[in-house]
């Protein structure tokens, strides 16, 4: 079996450029590059949040390549999890996105928030605030069947 070095999200959205602008202001991305045709369109780019790097480009419809729909659900959610999970769903939400679920305590030992960015995309945002143990988060999880 080959070895796996990482996982990377690759979004398809409808203007990587603004895509990329937002991925800055809302979760401090830093573009680490793009590959532009002379269109304009971005057949590829790199941003890194935190120490991951999201991967996006441009949709591709002759390709069949599209981002979400402004109508439909994604069927992705992406998770960044921070140490402030209060001050980066401000941000984000001042930088454009939509609040698809506002800040709650969970039962799982996590504070989050989802925000959908201008291009479709879902974003979990969401800190600890309890250090649970698995056996923990299930009896909690089962508890919440029993009401």
């Amino acid at each position: 079996m080959s070895a796996i070095h990482e996982v990377y999200p690759y979004l398809r959205v409808r203007n990587a450029a603004q895509a990329i602008e937002f991925y800055t202001r809302a979760f401090g991305g830093v573009e680490q590059f793009r590959l532009t045709e002379p269109s304009g369109r971005i057949g590829h780019a790199e941003v890194k949040i935190g120490p991951a790097i999201v991967m996006l480009s441009d949709e591709y419809p002759e390709h069949g390549m599209l981002g979400p729909g402004e109508d439909s659900s994604p069927c992705v959610l992406l998770h960044i999890h921070c140490d402030d999970v209060d001050r980066l769903f401000a941000q984000a939400v001042q930088a454009g996105a939509s609040v698809v679920r506002p800040l709650t305590d969970h039962f799982y030992g996590e504070r989050s928030a989802t925000v959908r960015d201008p291009f479709g995309h879902q974003w979990m945002l969401g800190a600890q605030i309890e250090a649970l143990t698995p056996e923990e988060m299930q009896r909690r999880y089962t508890a919440l069947f029993d009401q």
